[in-house]
């Protein structure tokens, strides 16, 4: 499989016509030329890239988001996290669906917990090339005060870099506290962290994760060298007319990369098996769902979840469709969107906070 993608990848590469490359590179700045085609992981003609802020990375604009929500019931098998990431039959489907994501273009995976780590590295083995591979071992970084010093971070990310087998990761995307700020001494100890596994060149960029309005505006605006931000953005948040977020991630020129865009699953009506009787219009909802985030240009690319090849598909879909929402579609969605804000389980209720952004 792997020498049959390079082939493809670099046949893509040769043959794709200056008209379509440009087609497929999404949001290269007015002030600067397009990037090699060739310098773009697993480069795909039928997707579209976006400059992941100010780094040099060209992302898919949908990416693969660690988690595996509803895998259990796709799979019919239950899977406890971490210790899934040894199950073979869990593997075998991360393996389907990470190659179904190089095919597709999808070239960014978003790993924030122990378990998806070790799950994504494995599968990536002998590929690392073929995804940039965003990096929180977050049982170890911000969230919990005894990891909050400059020293605790190096040795947990030291330690999870070992653990997984990895040399380098390409974006240290740091998991901070969800719903309150962070303190500044906690970001300073983890820039300075970062300085070092910079040079050390096990890291290439830094970004950190928050559910925190205020704080992710103070953090972008006070730390230059967070270069990626990543919160919530789902088919029910919407851009504030004035004093947005949005106006600073623009000005800083900062990547993002929107988590939960489907609200935690609330925003479907089946359970994810293919043969649920709500598979076609989940399908839909979920590419509507995706072309709405897309038009937002201050966002780089929504990380959905996706349990299985065909959500791989569905979603590399929804990236070549007519981005422009419809009148019916625009009433459909935002019909949607307040049914799973007013469907969410209790432990995901602070998404309601994301509705205004």
């Amino acid at each position: 499989m792997p020498g049959n993608e390079m082939n493809r990848r670099d046949f893509l590469r040769t043959t794709a016509g200056g008209a379509l490359a440009a087609l497929a590179l999404g949001k290269a700045r007015a002030d600067e030329p397009p990037p090699d085609t060739s310098k773009i992981r697993s480069y795909n003609e039928n997707m579209e890239y976006r400059r992941l802020g100010k780094t040099d990375m060209w992302v898919s604009a949908v990416c693969l988001g660690g988690h595996w929500k509803r895998l259990n019931v796709a799979q019919g098998t239950q899977w406890d996290m971490p210790a899934e990431a040894a199950q073979d039959s869990f593997l075998a489907n991360r393996s389907d669906v990470v190659s179904a994501c190089i095919d597709h273009g999808i070239n960014y995976v978003d790993a924030c917990s122990s378990g998806e780590i070790l799950a994504y590295a494995k599968v990536l083995k002998n590929r690392r090339d073929s995804m940039y591979f965003g990096f929180s071992w977050y049982e170890r970084e911000l969230r919990y005060p005894e990891w909050c010093t400059k020293d605790k971070l190096l040795q947990g990310f030291d330690d999870g870099l070992r653990e997984c087998g990895l040399d380098y990761v390409d974006l240290w995307r740091c998991t901070g506290l969800m719903t309150e700020p962070q303190p500044d001494e906690h970001v300073e100890a983890l820039i300075e962290a970062f300085d070092v596994v910079r040079q050390q060149g096990k890291a290439r960029y830094l970004g950190i994760s928050s559910h925190h309005h205020p704080f992710l505006k103070h953090a972008i605006e006070t730390w230059p060298e967070l270069s990626v931000i990543l919160f919530p953005y789902t088919a029910a948040s919407k851009e504030l007319p004035e004093e947005s977020l949005f106006d600073t991630i623009r000005e800083k020129k900062v990547g993002v990369f929107g988590i939960k865009p489907f609200a935690s699953n609330s925003i479907f009506k089946g359970d994810s098996q293919p043969d649920n009787p709500s598979a076609k219009e989940d399908d839909e909802l979920a590419r509507l769902t995706l072309r709405y985030i897309l038009g937002n240009d201050a966002i780089t690319a929504p990380i959905p979840g996706l349990i299985s090849v065909h959500q791989v598909e569905n979603v590399a879909l929804a990236v070549r469709e007519r981005r422009e929402l419809d009148l019916p579609e625009q009433a459909r969605l935002r019909s949607a969107g307040e049914r799973a804000l007013a469907n969410l389980p209790p432990d995901y209720a602070w998404l309601r906070d994301w509705e205004w952004v």
